[in-house]
């Protein structure tokens, strides 16, 4: 498959230009320098010529309609139906992942692989959640920071419709994301998996350290979070 027909998603935002063609992604704590042709460690921010792009925009894997409580948020509108959605990718590799499918499946399929999901544009999802009176937008199943522009773009025109927005997330935000995303979430659930570095680095390929330093800016930020630890 050549570069014209290969589905390359939406320009990212979250980036710089290097020399050589190179780009650096700021969407994660990674902050991954990707050379010409090749993808970040989550496998979907891929640099084109010289520009980034994320490959699973409008491209949800999975889509539900949850209780709140399944995030699991439990004292962020309790008792309602949230509308969850996920892409393929992942910025980490945990060996106990429930969806590692999902997002482990650019590792498993390797370059070229074809972007699986439903054509569900930012628009297609707040459409959907006004005819079916559902108050709120959960990015989660995989890391919502590795498909930040989809979550963005989806987060403004949420609160653009009076709805809430909320990240199920692994923690490793950039601070550059998290700024960019704080103005459109309203709550967050942090999955802390150890305090252990080694742990994090063997088992998760990932550090601590961000994950912590998230978790300070969210709540300087005033935005609702919850901890989970799994």
């Amino acid at each position: 498959m050549n570069m014209e027909e290969e589905y390359k998603g939406k320009e990212a935002t979250l980036f710089k230009k290097l020399e050589g063609k190179k780009v650096q992604c700021l969407a994660c704590a990674h902050y991954c320098q990707i050379p010409e042709g090749k993808t970040g460690i989550c496998g979907v921010r891929k640099n084109y010529q010289g520009k980034l792009y994320l490959i699973v925009y409008g491209r949800a894997i999975a889509v539900n309609t949850d209780p709140v409580e399944k995030k699991p948020l439990y004292h962020f509108l309790p008792k309602s139906l949230v509308y969850s959605i996920g892409t393929i990718g992942c910025n980490f590799r945990c060996q106990f992942c429930q969806n590692w499918d999902i997002s482990q499946y650019m590792r498993e399929k390797g370059a070229g692989a074809e972007i699986l999901g439903q054509d569900l544009s930012p628009e297609k999802i707040i459409d959907h959640c006004k005819r079916n009176k559902i108050p709120a937008v959960s990015f989660t199943y995989n890391e919502p920071a590795i498909f930040f522009e989809y979550a963005r773009d989806t987060a403004r025109l949420a609160h653009e419709n009076k709805m809430k927005t909320i990240y199920v997330s692994n923690g490793y935000e950039s601070k550059e994301a998290l700024e960019e995303i704080a103005p459109y979430l309203d709550a967050i659930n942090v999955d802390i998996k150890s305090f252990s570095e080694e742990f994090y680095n063997k088992i998760c390929g990932a550090k601590l350290q961000p994950v912590l330093d998230t978790v300070k800016r969210v709540k300087e930020k005033g935005i609702w979070m919850e901890i989970t630890t799994l």
